[in-house]
């Protein structure tokens, strides 16, 4: 049994006294190296009533990995977190971790005793011997997070509430936990503190585990990926595209073998209808009748929903939407102009992207744009023809808590009709009486989704979009995303996701170093030729050429073919190989199809040989069958782990 014990506010230890090892693992270099187990969890089962979060979820944390956990919203991350902390019970199952394993996760309860943000923030940091001032780290890390020096002077109390949560997410990193559990730590940060905290997290030495709904930051901190899927984990090495890719084959490879176990199911079952009455093939039908007992009947896997949507697109002839001319706009005449002499045109196929910190004017330009603000100078001129759907932090607010999610529906077209309701609904994954439910009892992601459906039943050439994906899962995001590529419409995003910006954006409005600019081209061509300001102090990575002065320029060309030569080579003979495997399935498949054939014919002439041949045959093909999925599912994950690995190679050198 684990015992618990509180650590700080952002903190908590388990200890216990058991740890593992692994031995051996052959490593790259051919060295045997230990394995230290500094998590282990075993055999876990939840369950809330009639739903099973999970069932038998079995995996370990070795030391120094940084495991990112997916899951669709609601099937048990947070939870997951909840009884590793020693929050939540689990129905069965053991956490097992050291003797003094200090584990810290984020905490979103607020409470400060400190009257400086610093002072506050320095609480968190571990208690030195000699008793020296190390409140230098925690200013470092308050700066990373967004916190200005002004800001450290203040009352905790002083902040946003989205700046309290951030001061909680410094305290936690200074204490330097031996296990960081972050759920979510991206909900309450802007694009440039994100990246700071990638990169933080991405040289943490210790151990970690992550939630987000951010595919790419995900990818870019960790070095593994656990999965709970249809109720159990897996745990890979490599990002999230690694994971997803091995369920996807090996459900493949399920449904392949249900249906041929299926198929022969059926074969045996007609073989013993068919000759059940006759005494010459008692004996058989009985073998048969037996045989069939004691194989297990695979089960048709159950239909995992996504949302799949299309937003609707009104038609519109012209070129221009909208058009802001030299526009600025503070809140009180006294204040600093959030936007200043801005001027901009709202095309027809646009894919804006509004981005910048917190607090800058990213949602009060939108909210401009949509009409809910006008500018105290300028103008904005909108086309006659324009039809804008404004999805917008605030909206969620503006949903009647009394309602259920049909009637939010019908209320955006009330010529709906229930059924034709229902269908939005169930596009929105509130499937049959799910779309019965309050407002007042849906989660933030599921109002998030409410808020999509009125949207997507909502004709517009042109979709205002606040933070869209807060509050969805990767899944979500990622449908989300393929909506918006299809929209025949125009698109003006505010987001904080840098994968949303490098899949949308062509156009840029920028909130950055005091100003606001418009930007002509996508994220990466901005970081490339401009930056963020606060990254251009920040001294570049160094390139091979200069990390290794003394080779000159025709060296690395010759290193860098020797390179290129081994990648073709080595990916070369894995394709060939894969491609060799998936030929022998083709031709095994078909091979097996007809031997099928022949078997039924045989026994419907009673040709014993026949039948006794054309079985050994079928058996054998279905068992290499079997290994050949095997086989192909070692060799690409070898192809993806090698085409990585030669990519981090190419990566290191420059023209």
């Amino acid at each position: 049994m684990s015992s618990f014990e509180p650590v700080s506010t952002a903190c908590a230890a388990i200890q216990i006294s058991l740890i593992g090892i692994i031995l051996p693992d052959l490593s790259s270099f051919h060295l045997y190296k230990l394995k230290l187990v500094m998590l282990k969890v075993n055999g876990l089962k939840k369950s809330y009533g009639k739903q099973i979060l999970f069932d038998d979820v079995t995996f370990s944390l070795n030391k120094g990995e940084r495991v990112g956990l997916v899951a669709r919203n609601g099937h048990g991350k947070t939870t997951l977190f909840k009884i590793i902390l020693g929050q939540e019970h689990a129905d069965e199952g053991v956490v097992s971790v050291p003797d003094g394993y200090r584990i810290g996760h984020l905490s979103q309860h607020i409470h400060f005793t400190e009257s400086s943000v610093l002072a506050e923030c320095c609480l968190g940091l571990p208690k030195t011997d000699d008793g020296r001032d190390e409140s230098y780290r925690a200013e470092k890390i308050l700066a990373g997070l967004g916190f200005s020096e002004s800001d450290l002077s203040i009352n905790p109390y002083q902040l946003s509430g989205g700046y309290q949560v951030r001061l909680n997410l410094a305290k936690l990193l200074v204490s330097e936990p031996d296990l960081l559990l972050l759920d979510e730590p991206t909900n309450y940060l802007d694009i440039v503190s994100m990246r700071w905290l990638s990169g933080f997290l991405s040289s943490w030495r210790r151990e970690l585990m992550l939630i987000t709904h951010d595919r790419q930051f995900m990818d870019s901190v960790t070095t593994h990926t656990l999965g709970i899927h249809r109720q159990k984990a897996r745990k890979v090495e490599g990002d999230t595209h690694k994971l997803y890719q091995q369920i996807l084959m090996e459900e493949e490879v399920y449904e392949k073998t249900r249906i041929n176990d299926e198929k022969k199911r059926k074969e045996t079952e007609q073989f013993i209808n068919r000759f059940r009455a006759q005494a010459t093939r008692a004996r058989a039908v009985q073998s048969k009748i037996k045989l069939l007992g004691k194989k297990e009947r695979l089960q048709k896997m159950d239909h995992l929903q996504d949302l799949d949507f299309a937003f609707n697109a009104a038609p519109f002839q012209g070129k221009c939407l909208i058009d802001a001319k030299d526009i600025s706009f503070a809140y009180k005449p006294d204040d600093k102009p959030l936007i200043k002499g801005l001027s901009f045109s709202v095309g027809k196929d646009d894919r804006i992207a509004i981005i910048g910190k917190n607090g800058r004017g990213k949602t009060t330009l939108l909210n401009l744009l949509a009409g809910e603000l006008e500018p105290n100078s300028g103008e904005i001129q909108r086309s006659p023809k324009l039809q804008a759907a404004y999805f917008g932090q605030t909206n969620v607010q503006r949903l009647n808590p009394a309602k259920t999610v049909e009637d939010e529906i019908l209320d955006i077209m009330p010529e709906y009709n229930r059924t034709r309701a229902r269908t939005i609904c169930g596009i929105m994954m509130f499937e049959g009486d799910s779309a019965l439910k309050k407002i007042s009892v849906l989660s933030g992601g599921e109002k998030s989704r409410v808020l999509l459906g009125k949207i997507l039943v909502t004709p517009a050439n042109l979709l205002l979009l606040d933070e869209p994906t807060n509050h969805l899962d990767m899944e979500s995001t990622e449908a989300l995303v393929e909506a918006i590529d299809e929209y025949e419409g125009a698109v003006v995003v505010v987001t904080h996701s840098e994968m949303m910006l490098n899949a949308v954006a062509n156009r840029l409005i920028v909130f950055d170093d005091g100003r606001c600019f418009l930007f002509e081209g996508g994220y990466q061509e901005f970081l490339s030729r401009i930056g963020w300001s606060d990254e251009k102090s920040a001294a570049p990575e160094k390139t091979v050429a200069e990390k290794t002065p003394q080779i000159n320029k025709k060296e690395m060309r010759r290193l860098k073919a020797e390179l290129v030569t081994a990648r073709s080579k080595e990916l070369g003979a894995l394709q060939t190989n894969i491609q060799g495997v998936e030929d022998r399935i083709v031709e095994l498949e078909t091979r097996l199809e007809n031997d099928n054939k022949k078997l039924v014919e045989s026994s419907m002439a009673g040709d014993a040989e026949a039948i006794k041949s054309l079985s050994i045959s079928v058996h054998e093909c279905s068992s290499e069958i079997e290994s050949l999925f095997e086989r192909l599912a070692e060799l690409t994950a070898q192809l993806d782990e090698k085409t990585k690995e030669y990519e981090e190679k190419m990566g290191a050198f420059t023209e």
